[in-house]
């Protein structure tokens, strides 16, 4: 099985940590796009696309990217401050009133993207069915008493960020988040999505959990607390580990569903693509400004997390995972989002690097991608 694409020269040692990624994964897919100065000079991909299948991974291969989702509305609403109709100081419920109960009448928009805003699990179970339902969810989470102190800490929002987020988008844009996400990020977007259209559900690479994933599964139902748990899982609607057989994000449903928490899909360039477009010129045209990147990349939440995870810990700004020990990206002004299992995307100012790494095969720890970004970093010093 050969690694397929292209690569400009002088960025050999990229591709052979790419190829090296797929060593011990026989059913491994992945792909990895990188541009520099808003061209490509990394586009690769190889390995399985579906195991069941035995399909290989094409070049519109494209998969769930998970967390990476969260970096993406981020971007939505830093457009809409851009644009004047979004204020990250601003009280949630100047744009979505009922969330103005049960002590989160103070919380901003800046803390709802920080994960500042004690919502980062339901107190009520969810289904998966119930999940499916946008006002549903929004409408429990709207009415929910936080589980901490607004503003006091944070806590990582793994599912319900998206809701929360997108909901204020949602009010703001007067059209779904996934709506707004094809309009505001075309012609970046014509291989990405937030509520996969049936038509495309046939390009979509088949999760597979690896062990480590698993071991982490089995962690986690054991932490001393039940949210960081029910962040996860919703109480339910989810696995532990976010896919099964045909279960989590690898339901159809699920995936055509609008869960911009976890539930967005990518081929990696497209990916690479959008994030290329909040630093520099991507195809004629550009998503972000300067100033709005200097106000949208102030940490906000760093340090340790209200419930115990070991470190070292992430940092965050409005809903972008800066570089820090626990996510090194190309350069010390890098931000971008992570995802379960493996996925990276970022942007990099200093380099003009748009950068994705996705693939089907979910590893906790995972080094894969921590391998690629070094050999990028190495291409800098040359």
């Amino acid at each position: 099985m050969q690694t397929q694409g292209t690569i400009a020269p002088g960025y050999e040692r990229v591709a052979e940590a790419f190829t090296r990624a797929f060593d011990g994964r026989p059913t491994m897919g992945a792909a990895l796009a990188i541009l520099v100065g808003g061209e490509t000079v990394v586009d690769l991909w190889r390995g399985v696309a579906d195991e069941n299948t035995g399909s290989l991974w094409e070049q519109g291969t494209a998969t769930v990217v998970f967390s990476c989702t969260k970096g993406l509305v981020s971007i939505l609403a830093a457009r809409l401050v851009q644009e004047g109709r979004l204020c990250y100081d601003a009280p949630v419920h100047r744009y979505w009133p009922e969330f103005a109960t049960a002590g989160k009448e103070k919380v901003t928009v800046g803390e709802l993207l920080a994960h500042r805003a004690g919502l980062s699990a339901p107190r009520v179970s969810f289904t998966t069915e119930e999940i499916l339902d946008w006002k549903y969810v929004t409408g429990q989470l709207a009415k929910q008493d936080p589980l901490w102190k607004p503003g006091t800490g944070y806590a990582y929002h793994a599912i319900t960020h998206g809701w929360l987020v997108g909901e204020v988008i949602r009010r703001v844009a007067r059209e779904s988040v996934g709506d707004y996400f094809r309009r505001a990020t075309a012609p970046w977007t014509r291989d990405a999505w937030i509520g996969l259209p049936a038509s495309e559900a046939g390009r979509v690479a088949h999760i597979q959990v690896g062990e480590s994933q698993a071991q982490a599964g089995r962690l986690l139902r054991d932490a001393p607390d039940e949210w960081t748990l029910r962040a996860m899982t919703l109480g339910g609607a989810l696995p532990v580990e976010l896919v099964g057989d045909g279960t989590g994000f690898n339901d159809p449903r699920v995936r055509a569903a609008q869960i911009p928490g976890a539930g967005g899909v990518a081929t990696a360039h497209a990916l690479a693509s959008i994030w290329s477009a909040t630093i520099v010129d991507t195809e004629g045209a550009r998503l972000l400004d300067d100033a709005t990147l200097d106000r949208a990349l102030v940490p906000m939440s760093q340090g340790a997390p209200v419930y115990h995870a070991p470190g070292p810990w992430p940092r965050w700004g409005a809903g972008f995972q800066l570089d820090s020990a626990a996510r090194r990206y190309r350069g010390p002004r890098s931000f971008g989002h992570d995802g379960a299992g493996g996925q990276v995307a970022f942007a990099d100012p200093d380099s003009k690097t748009g950068f994705a790494f996705i693939t089907n095969w979910m590893e906790a720890g995972d080094d894969r991608a921590t391998q690629i970004i070094d050999a990028l970093r190495a291409v800098r010093r040359d």
